[in-house]
């Protein structure tokens, strides 16, 4: 059996397939499983009025939230750079509004390089509101 950040990884590298890029061409693909153990994968998709372009970890994660989930478990990225890009502040706060701080975040890039952070490494000191509530 794959192992999660294998199975997560491999979803993203097909949602970076279907990458909407055309004025940037840099092509993301993002994967999370929610609390269902669910798989919800997303793109970034691009518009010529770029303040209306969407991350592929945003569109994953309002995917799960549109489905009903209100809980990441894991989260993986890809992009086609030399080495992992991991993803940007406004990303790392949406993820946060559906997970805790030790979320595990896989990123890679064209190669073989796997790198692992947990959210809170990615977005020190965070807060969640909902999920602050949620927990007392």
């Amino acid at each position: 059996m794959m192992e999660l950040h294998d199975r997560l990884i491999a979803a993203a590298r097909a949602a970076l397939e279907l990458s909407y890029s055309p004025y940037s061409g840099f092509r993301v693909g993002a994967a999370l499983m929610d609390e269902a153990g669910v798989i919800h994968a997303g793109t970034n998709v691009e518009n010529a009025s770029l303040g209306l372009s969407i991350c592929a970890e945003r569109v994953a994660v309002f995917t799960a939230a549109a489905l009903g989930s209100r809980r990441i478990t894991a989260v993986a990225v890809v992009t086609e750079t030399a080495g992992p890009t991991p993803p940007c502040g406004a990303c790392r706060q949406v993820l946060r509004e559906f997970a805790d701080v030790d979320l595990p975040v896989w990123i890679a890039g064209r190669g073989d390089e796997i790198e692992q952070f947990s959210l809170d490494e990615l977005l020190p000191r965070s807060f969640s509101t909902y999920l602050d509530e949620e927990s007392s």
